[in-house]
């Protein structure tokens, strides 16, 4: 990682030098707006909105638009003297407990690491912290801007997170919340059943941006066969229930589903395991009049050969590991359908 800032944190009469890193960075897949026709990239000018001409990056200003229209415009001569007090300085205000500090507030977070000569005080802050389980509340200047932070600890490291002003955060204005709502404690007490079914402990490495996943295997396949593939996508439940009327036997399905997609999976194989030879053999006899039947009609068979092919065209979840193996199945499944076709 690369240091983005410099300073010093300073509480009381401690002083503590650190170096400031980003702690976050949002995955994605870098799309650009391109030609249709032949994916020529698609660019944007700046051009004046008074005189038509494009303006190059050096005479670009801010500027600030009245209400009767007039525009103020500030250069970086002009910005360079507003004062920051706390240009270098993690200045901290006050201490105040951790669970004061509401979650809508907290911004970005950065790590703050010491420099060797103040590796003392640092771990002498970040002990303090945990002891008494505060967040310090700084004031900071990051990117020409002052910005009000909070400092916490993250497993050994003191993290930086910026907090929204006041008057950034928006109320929620919604008259809907004033009425008066009856909750049978028959209700509470499935709603309870319903969150007890689903608790856990958070691991954030269970989840994964399937849609981000889904889209490299796309492109990996377009760039190494040049053909489309078909994305997986999610089955989508039935909603077109209606409202819902009983709010407590609505809470009972969600309780009963959610029990059920967790043993659902263990009760199917204990009753596979379970099955007698005796029964397999109707299913088995069935099965075999079925192909038969099929065999001697040559439409069906064509359209079940299509429907088999479009399902392995399809890739299964996408794996962890992306790159050749992902570009190996996705090349793999036209080969497999044109193998199919041949031989109906």
């Amino acid at each position: 990682m690369r240091a983005i800032w410099k300073g010093a944190v300073a509480f009381g009469l401690v002083n503590v030098p650190v170096k400031l890193y980003a702690a976050t960075g949002e995955h994605s897949v870098p799309l650009h707006q391109v030609h249709r026709e032949d994916g020529g990239r698609i660019r944007y000018k700046k051009v004046c909105s008074v005189d038509g001409e494009e303006v190059p990056y050096s005479d670009i200003a801010k500027g600030y638009e009245t209400d009767d229209g007039r525009m103020v415009v500030l250069t970086d001569e002009d910005l360079d003297e507003l004062p920051l007090a706390t240009e270098r300085e993690i200045a901290v205000e006050e201490f105040v407990p951790a669970d004061q500090v509401d979650p809508i507030m907290l911004g970005k977070t950065y790590y703050l690491e010491p420099e060797r000569t103040a590796a003392k005080p640092y771990a002498l802050l970040r002990e303090a912290l945990k002891t008494t389980d505060r967040m310090a509340v700084v004031k900071v200047a990051l990117r020409q801007r002052e910005s009000m932070a909070v400092l916490r600890v993250r497993d050994d490291v003191i993290c930086l997170q910026t907090l929204l002003w006041p008057d950034e955060v928006r109320a929620a204005d919604f008259p809907i919340l004033d009425a008066e709502v009856q909750v049978r404690p028959q209700e509470l007490q499935m709603a309870a059943s319903l969150v007890e079914s689903l608790a856990a402990d958070f691991d954030p490495s269970e989840f994964a941006d399937s849609y981000q996943q889904a889209l490299e295997v796309l492109i990996e396949a377009k760039v190494t066969t040049g053909r489309t593939v078909s994305v997986a996508r999610p089955e989508e439940e039935d909603d077109s229930g209606g409202e819902v009327v009983n709010l407590l036997s609505a809470l009972q399905r969600s309780v009963e589903r959610a029990r059920g997609a967790r043993g659902g999976q263990a009760s199917a194989a204990a009753e596979a395991e379970a099955e007698t030879p005796d029964e397999k053999a109707p299913a088995k006899k069935a099965a075999s009049r079925r192909r038969t039947a099929s065999d001697g009609d040559a439409k069906p068979a064509a359209r079940s050969t299509r429907r088999k092919a479009t399902d392995d065209d399809a890739p299964a979840k996408p794996a962890r590991g992306r790159g050749k193996a992902a570009a190996a199945d996705a090349e793999a499944a036209p080969a497999k359908k044109t193998t199919r076709r041949r031989a109906s």
